[in-house]
């Protein structure tokens, strides 16, 4: 496996990944993030180049101290062919197996190989599957040859934009003191390690809430490393009164505005979801949203 620096070649790499859209998308998405600014220390690996078959991103080396931070032990892979993947992640040192890891695609064919590799290292592997939601917007990204390859903080917020159309509600970027409320309310939270990721996401990807009459979050929505809409919520005693689809309507226009690419999943039998995301556009992609959960079994990581 080649290790692409330069950002010349991840361009390049951006550009073509979007003709695999959805399939692509989790590498696409932290692609992106990568080439502004790389806030999570990411890296992209591809078996050939410039004509590849295969990419995988991973953290780098020192992002990886903790061996029990599945949050950050994250890996997004793509295959143009998915029936080599076991070879790949047997024989090359692409991934730390002794930890307790993710491993994220688009592709439920990835799953074969990635059991198999799991099964020769004494891995058990956990699956999680969901639907995975896009716009047309995806669809036709494109980048133009002049894109600046700088911090999405470095554009502008969209606070400074819009207004909030409820004078009780303002529009607001999440504060890192507010991560504590957002790590508890995270289904796949609530951990001291998820809190951290939490705290990052926050300091370094678009995140936004609106702010209550006392001025404390009572929505949110983060924009994670791989570009995926998630962590959304709203509290107790502010349901149903439309402030949740009040800031996602504010922050898929500043997504827009920005270029940035985003998608979202949704568990198949979260009904109310399915129908939420579909008053802005959204609709079922093509393939779905695949997560494998690694255990090493031989290892105290899972006692």
């Amino acid at each position: 496996m080649l290790l692409l620096r330069d950002s010349p070649k991840l361009l390049d790499l951006f550009k073509s990944l979007a003709r695999s859209i959805p399939e692509s998308l989790k590498v696409y998405g932290s692609i992106y993030h990568i080439n502004h600014g790389n806030a999570f220390n990411m890296e992209v690996l591809v078996d050939t180049w410039p004509e590849y078959q295969t990419v995988i991103i991973r953290p780098q080396k020192q992002e990886m101290t903790d061996d029990k931070n599945q949050y950050i032990n994250t890996y997004s892979i793509f295959s143009k062919e998915p029936q080599k993947l076991q070879e790949i992640l047997e024989n090359y040192e692409v991934i730390n197996w002794k930890q307790i890891l993710q491993i994220q695609g688009c592709q439920e064919s990835l799953g074969e190989g990635i059991r198999r590799a799991a099964f020769l290292k004494s891995v058990k592997v956990k699956y999680d599957d969901a639907l995975l939601f896009i716009t047309k917007d995806i669809l036709k990204f494109t980048v133009s040859n002049n894109t600046k390859l700088e911090s999405w903080g470095e554009t502008g917020h969209p606070e400074e934009e819009y207004g909030s159309g409820d004078p009780n509600f303002k529009f607001s970027p999440l504060d890192i003191s507010h991560s504590g409320l957002v790590n508890d309310s995270w289904k796949l939270g609530q951990n001291e390690k998820s809190l951290l990721y939490i705290q990052r996401c926050i300091q370094t990807q678009p995140a936004y809430c609106l702010l209550g009459p006392e001025g404390h979050p009572v929505t949110w929505a983060i924009l994670q490393p791989t570009s995926e809409m998630g962590v959304a919520y709203t509290l107790d005693g502010y349901r149903r009164r439309g402030i949740l689809k009040q800031l996602v309507a504010h922050y898929l226009k500043f997504l827009r505005q920005k270029n940035m690419p985003f998608y979202l999943s949704v568990v198949k039998e979260n009904e109310a979801a399915l129908r939420f995301v579909t008053q802005f556009g959204f609709f079922e992609a093509s393939c779905g949203w695949h997560r494998w959960t690694c255990y090493p079994q031989t290892s105290s990581l899972t006692g």
